[in-house]
């Protein structure tokens, strides 16, 4: 039996927050296709120039709850 979108959807909301953060990210990592050979030290170098900047006070930092609203209206966005 094949299951629709939404199917999968209906069954993917009902789960616990914690699953569905788990399923987002696998969801997310597939369609990142496989990382570079590199990625880890590109990204320590990355946290690291972003810390440096934070600690500086230089980095442009959102509250969270701003970045989920516009994260949020994007999705909806796209939904049309």
């Amino acid at each position: 039996m094949t299951l629709t979108a939404e199917q999968i959807t209906a069954a993917a909301l009902a789960m616990s927050e914690e699953d569905r953060q788990d399923l987002l990210v696998q969801l997310m990592d597939s369609l990142d296709g496989p990382p570079d050979v590199d990625y880890e030290q590109a990204w320590a170098e990355e946290i690291k120039r972003r810390l440096d900047d934070y600690r500086a006070g230089t980095a442009e930092t959102v509250p969270a709850a701003e970045v989920r609203r516009k994260l949020m209206e994007g999705i909806h966005d796209e939904a049309g």
